[in-house]
């Protein structure tokens, strides 16, 4: 969940501008813009809008898919929420995060090293064994 501070529960990081901010730092939203990174406008504290960047994400798949895709991608919401976000089933959304190139699963390279380390012990404790056909 998104905090008033920029951060999430992730720890990741968006951007975060007040009203005061735009006249400032607007190279600064520029700039998050042209890296694909969404940013954070409030008012007094309070969230008043998501900069979302004009890319090919938002021409190809619309706004609410787009920003769907980059607060997943960021971290900020899960598969879940943002397949509600973007107004779609979860297999839909999977499917155009994959059109996109961006990963629906998310493991940390530790976690996979586990996983191949316990299949591979799996695999040696229980070798497969090719059946002769009856005959």
């Amino acid at each position: 969940m998104l905090s008033f501070d920029g951060t999430n529960s992730c720890g990741l990081h968006v951007d975060t501008f007040t009203v005061r901010d735009l006249r400032e730092r607007t190279g600064e939203l520029i700039r998050d813009a042209e890296e694909g990174r969404l940013a954070l406008v409030t008012k007094h504290g309070q969230p008043v809008f998501i900069a979302v960047p004009f890319d090919e994400w938002l021409v190809r798949f619309g706004l609410p898919v787009a920003l769907a895709m980059r607060l997943y991608e960021e971290g900020v919401v899960s598969l879940g929420q943002a397949s509600r976000i973007a107004g779609l089933a979860e297999e839909e959304f999977i499917e155009r995060l994959g059109a996109a190139g961006v990963p629906a699963a998310r493991y940390p390279v530790h976690e996979l090293d586990n996983e191949m380390t316990v299949l591979q012990v799996r695999q040696k404790r229980r070798p497969y064994r090719v059946r002769k056909p009856r005959g």
